[in-house]
């Protein structure tokens, strides 16, 4: 049975920054196999279940980021549902570029205010 890897996370910044980075990191895997249709299925799905996470906490009424910042969580996390679409339909690199910059980019804020 293979044995299970535990990360420690100092915070839940980290936790999260490390979230959208494995996604990030499961859809460059995916973009590097286009042809690999379930590998892409499976690599925006599990994005997609993140995003939803995302969507689901910010419009939770006990969530106390702003409100910019929850809007525009929401608004990516739209974004992100779109993409997921078109991708599972006809995936290119340039969706799964343009997925992984924003996880990418979500964790870097994430970590830079930890």
């Amino acid at each position: 049975m293979a044995e299970e890897t535990k990360f420690k996370f100092d915070n839940k910044r980290e936790m999260d920054a490390a979230a959208f980075s494995q996604a990030a990191y499961v859809m460059d895997q995916a973009r590097q196999k286009l042809n690999d249709k379930e590998l892409g299925e499976r690599a925006l799905k599990y994005n997609q279940m993140l995003w939803s996470i995302v969507q689901n906490d910010v419009s939770q009424p006990d969530n106390v980021l702003p409100e910019e910042l929850k809007a525009n969580l929401m608004s990516l996390s739209i974004y992100v549902d779109k993409q997921t679409t078109i991708g599972l339909k006809d995936p290119t690199d340039e969706l799964f570029d343009s997925l992984i910059s924003i996880n990418l980019n979500i964790a870097e804020g994430l970590m830079e205010k930890s």
